[in-house]
């Protein structure tokens, strides 16, 4: 089935609640087609897309986060082995208060794509069974993809950003014959 017919048939079940689904963009070509919802409909919406014997999505793909300025966007990359097509989700969320309904009870590998957008661009998923950081630390603060992100200087009195640390020459020593090859700034690698 190809988008048209995807969007036909969620249109058709949840009416105005399936906002668009765009093929084309006036600033931009668009590579797939994607269907834009309500971050509300979408626990339901994924569910008949996941059910639904004609369209059987059962593989997420890939589910991210984007930094759109003003809003945030959760992008779902949906797949059906059965039937070997794929439609893509968008939900727009406000940058101030991030919140979209967890999908994990439909696509359990959502759990962790989630914990990811949550771990790095601050959106909370409602209903979500475990939501915690899952790359960085509990106590980091921010969401390192958000383009206003300043990354701190240091963590734990580590260095964060910044230029690279000077490592010693007893440091190189010591780490002689790893795999590692350490050079001096301005200094070429050896072969």
């Amino acid at each position: 089935m190809d988008a048209q017919g995807v969007f036909d048939k969620l249109k058709a079940k949840y009416g105005d609640k399936i906002t668009a689904l765009v093929t084309e963009k006036k600033d931009y070509k668009v590579g797939e087609p994607w269907i834009e919802l309500g971050a509300a409909i979408l626990p339901m919406a994924a569910r008949f897309l996941h059910d639904d014997p004609d369209l059987a999505f059962d593989c997420p793909m890939n589910i991210s986060a984007v930094d759109r300025g003003e809003k945030l966007e959760m992008v779902y990359h949906l797949f059906s082995m059965k039937h070997r097509h794929r439609i893509e989700l968008k939900v727009a969320v406000p940058r101030e208060d991030p919140v979209v309904p967890t999908v994990e009870q439909v696509w359990g590998g959502a759990n962790w794509h989630e914990r990811e957008a949550y771990d790095l661009m601050g959106i909370r998923f409602e209903g979500h069974s475990d939501l915690r950081r899952i790359l960085l630390p509990d106590d980091w603060e921010g969401y390192p993809l958000r383009k206003d992100y300043a990354a701190p200087a240091t963590y734990r009195g580590m260095p964060v950003a910044g230029k690279p640390l000077d490592v010693s020459e007893d440091q190189r020593q010591a780490w002689e014959g790893t795999e590692q090859v350490w050079e001096k700034p301005g200094e070429k690698k050896k072969a």
